[in-house]
């Protein structure tokens, strides 16, 4: 399940959902996630929903990659769930035991509370899947930039970023690559109780801490040795341009905003 983990991701492709600026994905994207949380009926939701699948249609990329990237996901999203589905209270309920209770309002929520997990994990696996690493740090370094004039580390920050949403598929890898080598040994990862499959996880972390040092340390040296400084004074070789597109992307979400607030009153 864990090579099915799509986020931190960066999958060559050619559509207009590529082409577009790294910066306007960047704060589109965050921008997004924010006004999720505005949707409080049936309409707005599937507003978002159908916005995010035509991003998935624009970007040229097959749904079901999607899908089973939210696998590893499916335990938080289905316990999330049956807590607010069981654990919504309400005066008239369909069904009740002790501080269990099923209801139409708990069922409605629920299904709001999946919605937005599912067009969250969607928008955010786009953005890592149609933008490379470097024009993250790129783009969090330009959008930062006006921190500088109150000495904030903008360029090292940027990096640091762009580094740890790098490592995370390495780091998912490295764990796949441990784990079939444990099982070479002869160790089940799925064998015994829940407190047993835990203790068979512990000779994991050891490999996969060395494994991360090791991988840090070979990144510190190749940045060295290609004469890495960051701070002023450094040039880009691939530099960020506005385009018109991006002005329509604009002017698309502020659409989709507006409709959000008139469609969440009714």
């Amino acid at each position: 399940m864990m090579d099915k983990l799509i986020f931190g991701r960066y999958l060559p492709g050619d559509s207009i959902i590529y082409r577009l600026d790294p910066r306007g994905k960047f704060l589109i994207t965050f921008y997004f996630i924010g006004i999720v949380f505005l949707a409080n009926n049936v309409a707005s939701y599937a507003l978002l929903l159908a916005f995010v699948l035509f991003s998935v249609y624009l970007s040229k990329i097959n749904i079901g990659f999607f899908i089973k990237g939210l696998r590893p996901m499916l335990f938080l999203i289905v316990f999330t769930v049956l807590l607010q589905m069981f654990f919504t209270p309400s005066t008239d309920p369909l069904w009740k035991f002790g501080v269990l209770q099923l209801s139409t309002d708990g069922m409605v929520i629920a299904g709001y509370i999946l919605l937005r997990f599912v067009v969250i994990i969607f928008i955010s696996t786009l953005l890592t899947l149609t933008t490379t690493p470097i024009e993250i740090s790129d783009s969090i370094e330009s959008i930062l930039k006006p921190l500088r004039y109150v000495k904030f580390p903008v360029t090292q920050v940027a990096l640091s970023l762009s580094i740890a949403l790098r490592f995370v598929p390495l780091l998912i890898d490295e764990t796949v690559k441990i784990m079939d080598a444990q099982r070479a040994r002869g160790v089940d990862f799925g064998e015994g109780g829940l407190l047993k499959r835990i203790k068979s996880f512990v000779p994991i972390l050891i490999p996969l801490f060395v494994s991360s040092f090791s991988i840090a340390y070979d990144l510190a040296i190749a940045m060295e040795s290609r004469g890495y400084k960051d701070g002023e004074g450094r040039t880009k070789y691939r530099q960020l341009h506005w385009k018109k597109i991006d002005n329509y992307t604009v002017l698309v979400i502020a659409l989709l905003t507006v409709c959000l607030l008139l469609v969440r009153s009714y």
